[in-house]
């Protein structure tokens, strides 16, 4: 796991929402997503070094039905307008990561254009789930193909298909080259063949080592997920539950299980750096998910104190509220303006500012190991610790001061960095520590070293380091197409073995693939199913090619079935 994300504070925004930009794209450019460029400031006001960006690409409708994977939505801007901003972030210190949907496609993606428009005959057939020839779709189309979980506007992508992947990594290395984004969130990876995202791993970390790939998983055990031969993080939809919870029910005892079950030693995430927070562009905002806002501080508290990496969603800085309904998720997704919501009187941004410079200041709330200290309903005390410093973090959900006494050890005094600086005697590994009413403390430990006042001059002083890109490494040689234009360039199909029709009558069965030993060109093994069975070889290209045969084009070898 690289350094630079354990250390890291994200921003989360949905830009097609965050912009205002119409429901549906009416294909006109406009420079909507600039308007980040003057968010800026107030990103590093908070302490934000990372920015991940929902869906950025040309789509029709909400970002999540791309239709082409190497052009920005023009609601947004284009490409050129899109590097520009990319590069005025890692100015600032900011990296960026990309929202990457490679489970499925919108039915305007070119390649399924393709297939509505030619039907049998369309080179992009094998590119779609089970789509077949033999039924009708939920749109009337003349076939049937399979929407991702019963979404018919969202075509569920191939990727057995080694020109889908070929595709697919070609963008990838694109936004990698041309815009230096630094890592993937991956949409719906619990759907996704995990041979895919150990490709996308190898195809990602050969560009750049530090490369941060980043699952979306609801359910399950996220060591499925996110391991050494697969991808580095994914989303902690347990503790955001437990988080909210808790304090909505007064029962700490939730998310300190969670916590513990995770982090502690011997937790089953101990390893993992996880992508934690508390509401985002799928959820209700937390501001409408609290029953009593007066917690709204503690639950942030936890989420940059805890084991992993936190995450702001944005305008939840300044609590705005937002429920989905049945019919649609716009609630969660507003158009924001910076000058309007600066205003508001709910504001977390100082709360959340210096949150983000006690992880920068103490290595241990970035990378620490955790431990519980004292659980009750209405307090929670624990421990977040490695060579450098010792943390203890102490909340309170009663609406009155808390007195807590509890056992630690290592050092003679605590002093609260999130607050003032009060001190707390710890004498025979024992101390008493007073909470405030809907409060929290956060404490070094230490033995009279510590010296506040310099910690916060120190905070006064800071500069934000510009991001540099490294230099692109080679990437394995593999075929990485271009969005073709379907009437004058081909895509070899994938290839499968079993019977064809030959456009002119005649049947054969592929037999092989194989790969010439002096061009490395790929090449079709198969057989004539008449006469003595003559074996040919082929090259894919020319096997897979459309040709003129009575005026219109056909597949040279159409695939019959797999008998």
């Amino acid at each position: 796991m690289s350094q630079w994300i354990k250390d890291s504070v994200f921003y989360h925004i949905y830009p097609l929402g965050f912009c205002g930009c119409p429901e549906y794209n009416d294909g006109n450019v406009e420079y909507r997503l600039d308007k980040l460029i003057k968010w800026i400031p107030h990103l590093k006001e908070m302490g934000i070094n990372a920015l991940y960006l929902g869906p950025v690409f040309q789509s029709k409708k909400h970002g999540y039905d791309t239709s082409d994977y190497y052009t920005i939505d023009c609601r947004l801007g284009d490409n050129e307008s899109f590097k520009r901003i990319c590069q005025k972030l890692h100015e600032n210190g900011i990296r960026v990561v990309l929202d990457g949907v490679f489970n499925h496609v919108g039915r305007d993606f070119w390649a399924f254009k393709d297939v509505q428009q030619y039907g049998r005959s369309s080179q992009y057939c094998g590119w779609f789930q089970n789509l077949n020839f033999d039924g009708r779709s939920p749109y009337n189309d003349n076939f049937w193909y399979e929407g991702w979980s019963g979404h018919y506007d969202l075509v569920k992508l191939n990727l057995y298909n080694r020109d889908v992947v070929d595709h697919l990594m070609g963008a990838i290395g694109k936004w990698i080259d041309e815009f230096g984004i630094d890592g993937l969130r991956l949409d719906a990876a619990d759907c996704i063949e995990p041979n895919f995202f150990k490709e996308l791993r190898n195809f990602c970390k050969s560009k750049n080592p530090n490369f941060w790939l980043m699952g979306e998983i609801i359910h399950g055990d996220y060591n499925r997920w996110a391991n050494p031969e697969m991808m580095d993080s994914v989303t902690n939809y347990e503790c955001y539950k437990g988080i909210y919870s808790s304090h909505n029910d007064k029962n700490y005892f939730e998310i300190a299980h969670s916590l513990q079950r995770q982090f502690s030693n011997g937790g089953i995430y101990q390893n993992l750096c996880l992508y934690n927070f508390v509401d985002n562009h799928d959820v209700n905002r937390i501001g409408s998910t609290l029953r009593n806002l007066d917690h709204v501080n503690n639950v942030y508290t936890i989420l940059f104190t805890m084991p992993g990496v936190p995450s702001i969603y944005y305008g939840s800085e300044w609590a705005i509220e937002g429920k989905r309904t049945r019919e649609s998720d716009v609630m969660l997704r507003p158009c924001l303006e910076l000058e309007s919501v600066m205003g508001k009187s709910k504001t977390l941004v100082p709360q959340i500012g210096k949150l983000s410079a006690l992880r920068r200041h103490f290595s241990a709330l970035c990378d620490g190991k955790y431990e519980n200290i004292v659980i009750r309903n209405e307090q929670l005390v624990f421990k977040r610790y490695n060579n450098e410093n010792t943390m203890a973090v102490a909340l309170n959900l009663s609406d009155c001061d808390y007195t807590i006494d509890f056992g630690i050890n290592g050092g003679c005094v605590l002093t609260d960095v999130l607050g003032d600086g009060t001190q707390y005697r710890v004498e025979n590994g024992r101390t008493r520590i007073n909470i405030p009413p809907n409060g929290a403390r956060v404490m070094i430990l230490h033995n009279g070293e510590f010296d506040f006042g310099k910690f916060t001059e120190s905070l006064k002083g800071e500069v934000t380091e510009p991001v540099t890109a490294p230099a692109p490494m080679p990437a394995p040689e593999q075929t990485t197409p271009q969005t073709p234009n379907t009437e004058n360039e081909q895509v070899p199909k994938t290839i499968k073995y079993g019977k064809y029709r030959h456009y002119k009558g005649k049947e054969y069965a592929v037999l092989a693939l194989a790969k010439h030993s002096e061009t490395g060109e790929k090449m079709v093994v198969y057989k004539q199913l008449y006469d003595n069975g003559e074996i040919w070889v082929r090259p894919a290209s020319m096997f897979t090619e459309m040709v003129e045969y009575n005026g219109r084009k056909v597949p040279r070898f159409e695939y019959i079935d797999n008998d």
